[in-house]
């Protein structure tokens, strides 16, 4: 089943169980697809899943983001609410590596492209991206390539 699919079967029994928080968090997220289909002239065809996973993963990290902020306003409410909408975003992503997965992958395609210095790290990261998709963090790949490579 594609992810749009089941992102509106998941809305119906949101709206039909009177739950108001998800049913909002799920338009919202509709809402971006959508604007990502009208911006890449995709309206009749549709995103694929993998367009679709990168935009509920950006949409995770500004809610996690946002999340720090209130915290460091003083505002445990308001950051509270943002952890919960990026927990249900989250279970439309792939599972995520672990860091010593992620760090496997790195030292293999470290090894493959014959990488020896810092100054490779844009392809290294690239490559590892690539490869791993939605399933590991893109900082944290960042992070484990830079101190691979140093």
């Amino acid at each position: 089943m594609a992810l749009k699919e089941q992102i509106n079967i998941d809305l119906k029994a949101a709206l039909l169980g009177g739950n108001r928080f998800g049913v909002d968090v799920l338009r919202g997220l509709k809402a971006t697809i959508l604007n990502e289909e009208v911006a890449q002239n995709k309206r009749e065809d549709g995103l694929e899943d993998s367009v679709i996973e990168q935009l509920i993963a950006r949409e995770v990290k500004k809610r996690n983001e946002s999340a720090v902020i209130y915290d460091g306003a003083n505002r445990p409410e308001l950051a509270s609410n943002e952890r919960q909408e990026a927990q249900i975003l989250s279970t439309y992503l792939p599972k995520q590596l672990t860091e010593n997965e992620i760090n496997i992958v790195v030292t293999r395609v470290i090894a493959e492209m014959g990488a020896t210095s810092p100054s490779m790290m844009g392809q290294v990261i690239g490559a590892v991206k690539k490869e791993l998709g939605n399933t590991a963090d893109g900082a944290l790949v960042a992070q484990l390539v830079k101190s691979a490579l140093n």
